[in-house]
């Protein structure tokens, strides 16, 4: 999809500008733009400055704070979470992006929660939950004198209802699933997601605890708790549940872990509750019934100068790190919550997440390497000033707005300490579509790729080039059309000698650097966060489960408050899908066009393929002029999925006995996304039926090791085909991001 015709003055990308059309500008009844870009930030830095009245402001302090608003966000130095630029100033008065609800051992409680969920998604925010208070599967109801069905049977309740909810047409329910690491049903959670057509709308975090950490290090079995009887009910190898947890998530990335022993040293109200559960990416723990609101400061705007020359403008950070915490919390008074309870625990604590993005763009201005010690002494001293700075505004609010109501009994309750206005300040969230309106790097994820092709549907696809390499590649000689193609096909510098090594080692991807090195800027990153750091660990596709051990052990190890892994596909499955060519019509001679009948007698055989719908079989018979016919049966008879097989593969039957060569089926086929890829036991992975269709025939026709090589859309971390517009998602930050449309499944 091309940009929609949006008038602005503002310096905003091609792609900025599809995603503010497509999400977060003002449309009139038919669904036509009626917003510029401009009106979209005015609107909000009026509706958030608006709060001052209530403290008394005069009118001319407000608009001074509306325009020093505006034009922190115009500049593209700050941005608040995705609600606030869709709703602030509007009818929809819903501001916060993440959520955590208490889910109770009782029927009432589970479908109050359903009902809940319902209301958050529909105004755009993200849910998580802790399902560890209900009872095991097969555990004694006394009410029904029945058996309960287990925490997982009632998260695909939750699974349903999101999927039901779409919201508002911009945004989609995502939610968070953690189960502690003791609880009888821990296995049944664990591998809750292996049939990948299950709970889709659901992330899925272990909640560790330090003492089966400590089984896992020392070897050793840990005990499970009935949370009904608070009895213990058996035991478990610990290293043994460790592996098998690293196992599901090297073949899908789910379960993740969350360390909630961690979380709770860091609780800032213990007085009030315990932290069970996160937001949908991780970054946010988060009491029963609270909410919090986000925003991130794109650090590579703070830096002055080029070259050796190049610095942080700390002065001009500090001005801008105070102003979005008053930002943030004038939020809290603006939002219009979707339940009293919520309004009520947020209030309480206030809590704001402030966090940061740009930190790749950051680095490469500065010229330093992402996987360098370098690197990791950047981002703790970065984010060690911002949470100070973050802290010294709030208590500067605090001085005249009083302290957040929670305050006394808090952690920072203490003689000679000066009140908070906010329980915590910071955050490190993922920003896909927020990072591409500035037009910045994604949180403190490193480079998706330096160059890679990006699908439009109305005309040819386009090479969307970093804009900092473009820039140093035209003022070095080294731009050349032909060399930027052969980057995006690569998605990566590395091995691409035309370019200098000293550029090639700051223009690093996720796909260049080793899961030890994400796992340590994470690290850095958390040492100074109030909350938690929202970062994919990437391992390349030939990674073992015994890295993902590794990394696990280490994010704990380093402090870490949990931790998302991501396998890479091999790259002949991260595919840009080719056109049909001149050559390729040219090559059937129109006499020959037309079916060859059936003989008598096929030969072939059948593979079952395992896709996000479940599992398919793939037919291919043979004559003796080659393959002829192909039968694909969907495992469960009937729906969507089945009936689209069966036409496809009529269709590749029908190119068969046309006499189109086999190959130029697989290569049409071959890498086809939807949104829910799935895992081969070999490692690989399945984009989609098409993509299952196309590997089994090339199964079928070629000898093992000499499959199609098939180009691909640049970099590491693909996953599966937008579910809007149908181009590349790519993970990080712990969600699924479009670079074409701007779809997100987070913020």
């Amino acid at each position: 999809m091309s940009a929609p015709s949006i008038a602005t003055d503002l310096q905003l990308s091609e792609n900025a500008l599809t995603v503010l059309g497509r999400r977060y500008l003002k449309k009139d009844g038919d669904g036509r733009v009626i917003e510029r870009p401009e009106d979209m930030f005015r609107r909000v830095a009026e509706n958030i400055a608006s709060a001052e009245g209530a403290y008394g402001a005069q009118d001319s302090e407000v608009r001074a704070l509306a325009d020093a608003f505006y034009g922190m966000m115009t500049r593209f130095e700050f941005m608040p979470n995705s609600p606030t630029l869709m709703n602030a100033g509007r009818e929809f008065q819903q501001l916060s992006a993440c959520f955590v609800l208490p889910v109770d051992d009782s029927m009432e409680s589970i479908f109050q929660a359903v009902k809940d969920t319902a209301m958050i998604h529909k105004s755009g925010g993200g849910t998580g939950f802790s399902f560890s208070r209900l009872r095991p599967a097969e555990d004694i109801v006394s009410s029904t004198r029945g058996v309960s069905s287990g925490p997982v049977s009632f998260m695909k309740v939750f699974d349903s209802a999101t999927e039901a909810i779409k919201q508002g047409g911009v945004r989609r329910g995502a939610n968070m699933g953690v189960l502690r690491i003791d609880h009888p049903d821990i296995m049944r959670f664990i591998e809750a997601k292996t049939d990948h057509a299950h709970l889709t709308n659901f992330n899925l975090s272990v909640g560790a605890t330090g003492a089966f950490m400590r089984a896992v290090q020392q070897g050793g079995s840990f005990d499970l708790v009935n949370p009904r009887t608070k009895q213990k009910s058996g035991s478990l190898d610990a290293r043994g549940v460790f592996r098998r947890m690293a196992e599901l998530a090297w073949e899908g990335g789910d379960p993740g872990i969350i360390f909630l022993d961690r979380l709770n040293d860091h609780n800032p109200t213990p007085h009030v509750g315990e932290i069970e559960a996160t937001n949908p990416c991780g970054e946010q723990p988060l009491l029963p019934w609270e909410s919090c609101n986000l925003g991130s400061i794109n650090l590579a705007a703070f830096v002055t100068g080029s070259g050796r020359a190049a610095k942080i403008d700390w002065d001009r950070l500090r001005d801008t790190v105070h102003l979005a915490v008053h930002f943030l919390d004038n939020v809290i008074d603006m939002n219009e919550f979707p339940l009293p309870q919520i309004a009520e625990q947020t209030r309480a604590n206030r809590k704001i997440g402030l966090g940061v993005m740009g930190f790749a763009d950051m680095l490469i201005l500065l010229g330093i390497p992402y996987n360098s010690q370098q690197a990791a002494h950047a981002a703790g001293q970065v984010m060690k000033f911002v949470t100070e700075e973050a802290r010294a505004k709030s208590r500067e609010i605090a001085d005249v707005r009083g302290a957040f109501p929670n305050f006394a009994g808090s952690v920072y309750d203490q003689a000679g300490e000066e009140p908070l206005r906010n329980a915590t300040v910071t955050t490190i969230a993922p920003t896909g579509t927020i990072s591409i309106i500035a037009g910045c790097s994604s949180g403190i994820e490193p480079l998706f790729a330096v160059v890679y092709t990006r699908h439009v549907m109305d005309r040819d696809e386009l090479l969307e080039i970093h804009p900092i390499f473009e820039q140093m590649a035209r003022d070095q000689g080294l731009y050349a059309p032909d060399l930027m193609k052969a980057i995006a096909a690569s998605g990566t510098l590395h091995g691409i000698d035309e370019i200098p090594r000293e550029i090639r080692d700051v223009f690093v991807t996720a796909h260049d650097i080793s899961p030890e090195w994400h796992i340590r800027i994470q690290a850095a990153f958390q040492e100074y966060t109030d909350n938690a750091v929202s970062k994919t660990v990437n391992f390349p596709n030939e990674a073992t489960v015994e890295d993902v051990e590794h990394v696990y052990r280490l994010a704990y190890e380093l402090g870490c408050k949990g931790v998302t892994i991501y396998r890479d596909g091999s790259r002949d499955e991260q595919v840009l899908t080719t056109g049909r060519t001149d050559q390729a019509r040219k090559s059937i001679p129109p006499a020959e066009i037309g079916p060859r009948e059936r003989p008598p007698v096929v030969t072939g055989q059948t593979r079952a393929m395992r896709t996000g719908c479940g599992k398919l079989y793939v037919t291919l018979n043979c004559d003796d002029q080659g393959p002829f016919e192909l039968f694909a049966t969907m495992g469960k008879a009937g729906g969507c999925a089945a009936s689209q097989s069966e036409a496809l593969a009529r269709m590749v039957s029908l190119a068969f006995r046309c006499g189109i060569p086999a190959e130029q089926v697989i290569r049409q086929l071959k890498g086809i996304s939807c949104h829910l890829p799935s895992w081969e036991a070999g490692g690989g992975r399945i984009l989609s039926c098409a993509d299952a269709v196309a590997k089994a025939i090339e199964a079928f026709i070629m000898p093992e090791g000499e499959q199609l090589a098939m180009d691909f859309g640049g970099g590491a971390n693909h996953a599966g085909a937008c579910p809007e517009c149908g181009g590349t998602l790519v993970h990080g930050g712990g969600c699924n991001v479009c670079r074409d449309c701007g779809y997100s499944q987070c913020d």
